[in-house]
């Protein structure tokens, strides 16, 4: 998966004039504050140059993550989202993987960093019209109640960097302003996994229903030493493997993500939990189904499954009862 060209034309124009090594310093000074400081609200970035920088080493994997996740959320999806409340927009990396899959009409952007704000909106005044005319709002999600609403609600890598004490309260906001979709994606780790787990306790008591990528709606089954994540790889731009000292042409991104919906919904029969194990002959599957969790053994003789299981891929639905 690769950025939109506009947008890796309007990244990589925030940082002409910089030399290599003042870009390389800000990018490690930065993934030592996310590293050391993140989860407590904090404000890990204040110039644009920062901002700019973030978005040329973040941008890229958010892309991939939200579009894949998008993309299994809108595959049993049957309501119709026009507009899209991107929140903690950071850069926007969120809006413009939407607006890739979504017809959208109206964007409105809540980022409380000026300097992100900034550089997103920089950004998108390259993209189409709707992404130019998006709307940006400067509001603190941990402190301020969200006035307007949107078919679809996207929060990405923004959970797990608040405090837990605030995140009912957020929770709360982000499903009011829902008026079809509301979809969280955080890091596929076990942390990340956790706060998605406690979001989806706290949303199905509140009347929400899954649309992906849990194939039910009971509670999950993984172990507590176990997490449900799956992997999108990107693209790297030269200036993304130089500010990332790496040596092949992409990355893995490893992400977790609930989508939840007002109404009830149809979703997957099953889900691929971890990569397929191929043999000759036969396809080892890792699956939750709705009514349990189990391997699965997909032989030739299976037919059309088995074509099918042999082109899946972690992550990807299939019909397994």
């Amino acid at each position: 998966m690769d950025l939109p060209i506009a947008l890796k034309t309007a990244s990589e124009k925030l940082v002409v004039g910089y030399k290599q090594a003042q870009l390389k310093k800000i990018a490690q000074d930065l993934s030592d504050r996310y590293r050391n400081e993140s989860g407590a609200g904090k404000v890990l970035l204040s110039k644009d140059i920062e901002a700019a920088v973030y978005a040329l080493v973040r941008m890229p994997a958010t892309y991939g993550a939200v579009s894949d996740a998008l993309s299994y959320s809108l595959e049993y999806f049957n309501g119709e989202i026009k507009t899209l409340l991107d929140v903690g927009a950071g850069s926007g990396a969120a809006t413009w993987a939407a607006q890739a899959q979504l017809p959208l009409e109206r964007i409105t952007c809540i980022e409380r960093e000026g300097a992100m704000r900034r550089v997103g909106e920089a950004l998108m005044k390259e993209g189409e019209p709707v992404l130019s005319s998006a709307r940006w709002i400067s509001s603190d999600l941990t402190s301020s109640k969200i006035t307007t609403s949107a078919d679809i609600v996207i929060s990405s890598y923004v959970m797990n960097e608040m405090a837990k004490k605030d995140r009912q309260f957020v929770l709360d906001n982000l499903w009011a302003a829902t008026n079809e979709m509301l979809l969280i994606v955080e890091p596929g780790t076990p942390a990340g996994f956790s706060v998605l787990k406690d979001t989806r306790d706290y949303l199905l008591s509140k009347g929400a229903h899954i649309v992906a990528p849990c194939p039910h709606e009971n509670e999950c089954r993984l172990a507590e030493d176990d997490w449900c994540h799956f992997t999108c790889r990107v693209q790297r731009s030269k200036t993304h493997k130089m500010l990332k000292d790496a040596d092949v042409p992409y990355e893995d991104e490893k992400y977790s993500y609930m989508a939840f919906v007002k109404n009830e919904c149809n979703r997957a029969t099953a889900r691929i939990l971890r990569h397929p194990y191929i043999e000759k002959g036969q396809i080892g599957l890792e699956i939750c189904s709705r009514k349990d969790n189990r391997s699965v053994q997909v032989k030739k003789k299976d037919g059309k499954l088995f074509k099918v299981a042999r082109k899946a891929k972690h992550g990807d639905s299939i019909e397994i009862e």
